[in-house]
């Protein structure tokens, strides 16, 4: 049986817990698989990444992580 989520991909959410607490934005993904959420410009991180085709470059990239649905609440309206 598939998990259900009162929050889906384009809600507007609040971040109740962790290093971005009080920001609100919208959700990009919803990862039922390990009850996380992405939400768009929170819980940033750098990640290296190598040389391809696309990016000739490598180097740093910024990236959204997932946050945990327990840390998220629904900004209704």
């Amino acid at each position: 049986m598939a998990k259900k989520f009162k929050i889906k991909k384009g809600d507007t959410v609040t971040i109740i817990a962790g290093d971005d607490k009080g920001k609100s934005a919208e959700v990009l993904k919803v990862l039922t698989k390990k009850d996380a959420v992405i939400v768009a410009g929170c819980k940033i991180a750098k990640k290296a990444v190598k040389p391809t085709e696309e990016n000739k470059e490598g180097g740093f990239v910024e990236k959204e992580m997932p946050i945990h649905i327990s840390n998220v609440k629904k900004v209704e309206g």
